[in-house]
């Protein structure tokens, strides 16, 4: 195809080379097709440490994005009440490689954070919620796989972190534990909600949404069959006339020429002048 008069295009590491129509060699960057490689193979992960969707302010906290291609240029970005799509290092954070960091993290830090490359590729998206209370909802980061079990805490910013706690689900009681420690066994969709806890010493905690995720789909193997393989009991189709007279012929041509030379040698032995 002719696209920008240029003739013979391929795309390599993201840039487009092509032989233009003068016979000269141009290779330059295509942002659409780079853009739409990088939805297919550049991918990154966040993840947070410590692994907790509410902070304590002044908790120090370590953001990265775990890249399967570092050439790709992943940065932390953020919003909040106050700011739009912020990468680390503008007025928040102080970023490392891949990673930003937080020595002391003030509630204003509350907010949605994910990974952006250069071209635009996004990774999963965290919410951090980051209270000057003195009691947290500990929850998984990450949506819950259908299925496995998800552990909450209650816990307090001062020991012991062991207390009796109310755990509640949009609104609703769902239990009081003793230790403050909630296990939810074989989650599925209909646990997905708004969590708190309620201490009855710290208080309560801010919310936090808990997402489950289906599992995915695999295609299940054949089942395996016991029996041996049903044997037909109908006997061969016969063969035509024309597939006789076709065999024949394969046979006249194969053995033939053996026939002729046989014939010859036992000719010329015959009439050999004996001495």
């Amino acid at each position: 195809t002719h696209t920008d008069g240029c003739v013979r295009c391929s795309l390599l590491f993201r840039m487009s080379c092509c032989i233009t129509t003068s016979n000269q060699p141009e290779c330059r960057f295509s942002s659409v097709l780079t853009s739409l490689l990088s939805c297919t193979t550049n991918q990154a992960s966040l993840t947070v440490s410590p692994s907790s969707s509410q902070l304590f302010e002044d908790e120090s906290v370590s953001l990265s994005c775990e890249e399967d291609d570092s050439s790709a240029g992943w940065t932390l970005r953020r919003n909040t009440t106050k700011e739009t799509r912020t990468q680390c290092g503008a007025g928040w954070g102080k970023p490392a490689a891949s990673s930003c960091k937080f020595s002391h993290v003030l509630p204003l830090d509350s907010g949605v954070y994910w990974c952006e490359s250069r071209e635009g590729a996004t990774s999963n998206t965290i919410n951090i919620t980051v209270t000057g209370g003195s009691v947290i909802l500990q929850s998984p980061v990450l949506p819950v796989m259908e299925g496995h079990d998800v552990t909450l805490h209650c816990k307090p910013e001062t020991p012991p972190s062991d207390l009796p706690a109310a755990f509640y689900k949009d609104g609703s009681l769902i239990s009081t534990e003793p230790t403050g420690h909630m296990t939810i066994h074989h989650v599925s969709k209909s646990d997905e909600g708004l969590y708190k806890c309620n201490s009855s010493r710290h208080g309560e905690s801010p919310p936090s949404w808990i997402s489950v995720t289906g599992k995915p789909t695999t295609t299940a193997p054949p089942p395996a069959s016991t029996a041996p393989p049903p044997v037909s009991a109908a006997p061969p189709p016969a063969s035509s006339p024309l597939q006789l007279v076709f065999r024949l012929v394969c046979h006249l041509v194969v053995f033939c020429p053996y026939c002729i030379s046989t014939v010859l040698m036992v000719s010329l032995c015959r009439h050999r002048p004996t001495g």
